[in-house]
């Protein structure tokens, strides 16, 4: 029954890796217009947030594929001590693309001409910002039960057998001076 989270988790693993993938494709391309002042580009343009706006989708981008690493390693193990490194890089990777998301509703704010390259960025990290949301309450459904994933405690994980007793303690008689 644990494959019924598995078979959820990969497609959207998947599809945050490729969107993320588009993301740092066209954000690198419009720093690198935005660096070299060329932001009289047609399919450029930008303003104010700009510069702020691509180094947060820049760098969002960047660890939502490093997290997507971590996800496939563990969509793969499907264990808890993957589900650790797993969990955790996509929370980061969540929190930086909601940062990136709040300067792509500024950029959007304030207006200007914005190409449409730009333009893809800032929708692709607000569509980001809610699927790499719905993957991280995926990869924490186990913890409400089993049949979505390894849970947070296994009973059964990394126990070699009984523990009798202190196992500090090693037993004998002590002398008292």
């Amino acid at each position: 029954m644990a494959a019924m989270g598995k078979n959820v988790a990969g497609p959207v693993l998947f599809l945050n890796l490729v969107m993320y993938l588009i993301v740092l494709g066209f954000a690198s391309w419009c720093l690198n217009r935005f660096i070299n002042g060329q932001t009289h580009h047609p399919s450029f343009g930008g303003n104010s947030a700009t510069f702020f706006f691509l180094t947060f989708a820049i760098l969002a981008g960047v660890l939502g594929v490093a997290s997507k690493l971590a996800g496939a390693n563990h969509v793969r193990a499907w264990r808890n001590d993957s589900l650790a490194a797993a969990a955790s890089s996509a929370m980061v990777a969540w929190a930086v693309t909601a940062l990136a998301m709040g300067l792509a509703c500024k950029e959007i704010s304030i207006g200007g001409h914005r190409g449409w390259r730009l333009r893809v960025v800032e929708a692709f990290i607000i569509i980001l910002t809610f699927a790499q949301l719905f993957y991280l309450l995926l990869l924490h459904a186990g913890m409400f039960s089993r049949r979505y994933g390894p849970g947070y405690r296994d009973p059964d994980y990394g126990v070699g057998g009984p523990v009798v007793g202190d196992p500090a303690h090693k037993g004998g008689t002590t002398a008292r001076v």
